[in-house]
């Protein structure tokens, strides 16, 4: 098989950057219009002053700002440029013109941003910023599958390290993951590997009505068994939070609220994907929400992303259901960003010969719509 994959193209307007208050007391006003109902006054007030003197900073430096949508909700509407998801931060991150990159989001975000922009200094504000789906995986690991499947191609989804980009032959973020694999499959690709979320894949295949069978690190030394033609083939990773959401949640929501809306991230298992009336990434759940009127709003999905919809639309009742915090992005405070612009700290950097072939699968992902 030949491993020259091209991408379908798409077309994209470029966002506006978003501003702030510049004054402490104005700073304030405008964190209470958006979230006295969800975050202490006196906190508030005390985020204000970081607030402001982080984005003072970033004028000072030529910094750009992106904020993942599950940021906690005062750094979420204080300071960052752009905010999104990981497809939308990609594309932003490949475009601003700024000398630092502020990634306030876990690292496979900004090592992503970094591959983006070589030239430029990446920062992320937690010296860790994990995620359980980019440990669910190994380079070596992908290597093997892919020996296993000769010739099968490789999707990666973007919450995967660096290495282990370099070693695929697509990226995809939940937002397009289907429109990826349809890329493939109409360049006369039958079967397809897709990593590490076990879920997502499973979603996926079920999205487009393909078979699906799951790998992980015990079954890379078996020989492959036959596969159905078109079968997704995914790998035995779930991210920590989105794996913790049950049907027994949205049955007893539907028991209290008989007009509930349930909004599930593609990364839930497939039984609670199904009993849920939408799903889509946290961009696709913003235009959901900005879009339909009718009924209570449940989201299955990181508690900080329930508490910024909450904010944008004020005039939606969305059930406070939710008690499931990524813990890796719950490191990324105010406090640590005003540091990493401070003293140019948590540097990210990405191997040379890593980068450049990571960047393939990166642009593929990027040109797909």
């Amino acid at each position: 098989m030949s491993r020259t994959i091209a991408a379908s193209p798409a077309s994209q307007s470029a966002p506006q950057p978003l501003t702030y208050p510049e004054t402490v007391d104005a700073m304030y006003a405008h964190l209470r219009r958006r979230l006295a109902d969800v975050v202490p006054d006196f906190e508030l007030r005390q985020q204000a002053e970081i607030a402001v003197e982080v984005n003072r900073l970033k004028a000072e430096r030529n910094a750009v700002i992106l904020g993942h949508n599950y940021m906690e909700p005062v750094l979420y509407h204080s300071v960052p440029d752009y905010t999104g998801d990981s497809l939308g931060l990609s594309r932003i991150s490949a475009e601003v013109d700024a000398e630092t990159i502020v990634f306030c989001g876990v690292r496979f975000m900004a090592e992503t941003a970094k591959i983006l922009n070589p030239s430029r200094t990446v920062l992320l504000p937690s010296p860790r910023g994990g995620c359980s789906l980019a440990e669910a995986i190994n380079a070596d690991q992908v290597r093997r599958l892919r020996a296993k499947y000769p010739e099968v191609p490789i999707v990666t989804y973007v919450n995967t390290y660096a290495d282990v980009k370099a070693e695929s032959d697509f990226c995809c973020t939940s937002g397009n993951a289907a429109a990826v694999i349809s890329t493939l499959r109409d360049q006369g690709h039958d079967q397809i590997i897709f990593l590490p979320d076990e879920y997502l894949a499973a979603n996926t295949a079920a999205e487009l009505g393909l078979p699906f069978r799951v790998e992980g690190a015990a079954s890379l030394d078996e020989s492959p068994e036959p596969l159905d033609p078109g079968t997704i083939i995914g790998w035995a990773g779930r991210c920590e939070v989105h794996e913790q959401f049950t049907v027994d949640d949205i049955t007893a929501a539907r028991q209290q609220f008989a007009d509930v809306r349930v909004l599930a991230h593609p990364e839930c298992s497939p039984e609670v994907i199904e009993a849920s009336d939408f799903s889509g990434s946290t961009t696709q759940m913003l235009k959901y929400v900005d879009q339909t009127n009718e009924g209570r709003l449940m989201l299955l999905t990181e508690c900080s992303m329930g508490d910024n919809i909450a904010s944008q639309s004020p005039d939606r009742e969305i059930l406070r259901t939710c008690s499931v915090r990524c813990p890796h992005m719950n490191e990324i405070t105010l406090s640590q960003t005003l540091e990493a612009l401070r003293r140019t700290r948590h540097v990210i950097k990405v191997p040379e010969e890593i980068a450049s072939r990571a960047r393939v699968s990166l642009d593929r992902m990027i040109a797909t719509g």
